[in-house]
């Protein structure tokens, strides 16, 4: 029985490392985008999202950034700050919903 929760952490956690490695190739400031092909609205969306984790990267890379330089304007901005939004906002908005439901 501890044999296959020993197997199971393992998996998940070389799933972990794959996910990260994944995520790793698409922070901002990878030289990915360039002017002459600029990060659009999607790239602002995952760009949002993995925010939290470009800020930690960031901290221990000079490439990393948490905002793509080379974007778009108005349509990447747009993407950022809807999935920032909707990520922490999302987060707190569940909270005040898991307080009601302790009040009550």
């Amino acid at each position: 029985m501890k044999e296959g929760g020993l197997m199971k952490n393992i998996l998940k956690f070389a799933v972990l490392l794959i996910i990260i490695s994944i995520l790793a190739g698409c922070f901002p400031g990878e030289g990915i985008a360039a002017v002459d092909d600029p990060a659009g609205f999607f790239s602002g969306i995952w760009h949002g999202w993995i925010a939290p984790l470009s800020l930690i990267v960031g901290i221990f890379s000079d490439n990393i950034r948490v905002y793509e330089i080379n974007n778009t304007g108005w349509w990447y901005d747009l993407g950022f700050y809807m999935a920032i939004i909707s990520g922490f906002g999302g987060i707190s908005l569940s909270r005040k919903k898991m307080k009601k439901k302790h009040q009550d």
